[in-house]
């Protein structure tokens, strides 16, 4: 057991050359390997370390930066050097190292910018765990954005890598440390608060300086490889999205054997505003994924399953699970598997956790008037008649189904009826 612990302590050397280039075609793409110079955890002292480990603890890893090249391939112009965000991060930007950052703390905090670029008009906090948001929410705050964003699923976020856009405050700090997170990053930090989050010793404290440049980044496409395990590799353009505002959206309709279908009930303000929201998070989550926002925070996510109806029914249960985890925290001040773990040695009432279910069941797990998004078309209705069932509003999905029309027949036979967009654009993310 106490090889296995030191595993995870080990900070492994890599074997890979300072510089990359890339050549496609005539042009070519030069990176630089980054290192920082950082205090020892056992004796202080400043030793010069690329990334800890890679995904797990026997897998070297690098992080490269950009340095040099122009790519222009068709019509799309690249990403071009000086546009740095995680890749650049400087000593002074890591505040605090804590355990020495690896490769998925920066590919989550990467992701959390991915999703916070659509986010940028409000105060907002994206926590993230295996590369997909654990909750993420606006707020009129960064501390109601944070407490929205957390509460939404803090089963998930213990260890997560939270991400906020505006400078983060004592208050927030002082939420943030009765939490245990494994990176805390922001464009800036207030008097006061770096002194706050920096007694977890381990806790990684990242500035992100550039932060403001992040809106940019919605229409700029980056180079986005896939390595096979023959030593292949596929290349695409990184995805950018449609969708700015509510105008972008498509009508909701359909003809199947000559006849006509729309959707009946178009959506209000309140729709438009979390139709918005939701597809602005789906970028950032791992497909097959249907999710459930309301009111400007996520509600159950579910990510990476092979069929649609059975992630909609995931994020259902989701969501349950963390609404009954969130009122017991709440209300008693410990999880919910806690309190019923307690409750079956007989040290709390039973009654008030069968009371916390019951509440849990009569709310829908708080997806009622939730708006249910897809990052791809339902193929069959059954999907949406999952989301109808928890009593949602509204939905946002891709369309182009051959079965649109019994879709759209699913919301208007809802009752109350259903809202529901098109994207015209899937958001798949492998």
């Amino acid at each position: 057991m106490s090889d296995l612990k030191k595993m995870y302590k080990t900070i492994m050397d890599d074997h890979f050359p300072d510089e990359m280039t890339i050549t496609f075609g005539g042009q070519k793409l030069t990176y630089r390997k980054r290192a920082w110079k950082i205090p020892d955890e056992k004796t202080g002292e400043l030793i010069e370390k690329g990334l800890r480990y890679g995904e797990n603890p026997d897998q070297e890893a690098a992080l490269f930066e950009l340095v040099n090249g122009n790519l222009v391939l068709g019509d799309c112009r690249f990403v071009e050097p000086g546009n740095g965000l995680v890749s650049s991060i400087s000593e002074e930007e890591m505040i605090q190292a804590g355990k020495h950052p690896g490769k998925t703390n920066l590919t989550d905090l990467d992701n959390a910018l991915n999703i916070l670029k659509y986010l940028s008009a409000r105060p907002a906090a994206v926590i993230l765990k295996h590369n997909n948001p654990c909750g993420a929410a606006h707020g009129e705050s960064v501390a109601e954005a944070y407490d929205r964003a957390n509460m939404a699923d803090r089963i998930a976020a213990f260890g997560g890598c939270l991400v906020v856009n505006r400078p983060l405050d004592k208050t927030t700090a002082d939420m943030v440390s009765a939490n245990y997170l494994e990176v805390v990053a922001a464009p800036d930090f207030e008097a006061g608060a770096v002194e706050i989050l920096a007694k977890r010793k381990n806790l990684r404290i990242v500035r992100i300086s550039r932060i403001e440049t992040l809106e940019g980044f919605r229409s700029k496409r980056f180079v986005d490889f896939k390595c096979l395990i023959d030593g292949g590799i596929i290349v695409q353009q990184s995805p950018v999205s449609r969708i700015r505002t509510k105008e972008d959206f498509l009508p909701a309709k359909a003809v199947y054997k000559g006849k006509e279908y729309a959707i009946e009930r178009q959506p209000d303000a309140q729709d438009y505003n979390d139709m918005l929201f939701g597809w602005n998070v789906e970028q950032g989550i791992t497909s097959n994924s249907v999710i459930y926002v309301k009111d400007g925070v996520t509600v159950g996510i579910g990510t990476g399953e092979q069929d649609r109806v059975g992630v909609a029914e995931i994020a259902v249960f989701k969501a349950y699970t963390k609404y009954a985890d969130a009122r017991c925290f709440n209300k008693y001040g410990v999880p919910y598997k806690t309190f019923e773990l307690e409750a079956s040695q007989g040290k709390r009432d039973i009654a008030a956790l069968r009371e916390i279910d019951e509440q849990t069941q009569r709310d829908n797990g708080g997806l009622i008037g939730s708006t249910m998004v897809s990052d791809a078309f339902f193929p069959f209705r059954d999907g949406i008649d999952v989301g109808i069932r928890q009593g949602i509003r509204a939905v946002v999905q891709p369309g182009g189904s051959e079965r649109d029309f019994e879709v759209i027949e699913a919301c208007n036979q809802a009752s109350p009826k259903i809202a529901m967009v098109f994207t015209g654009q899937r958001a798949f993310k492998h």
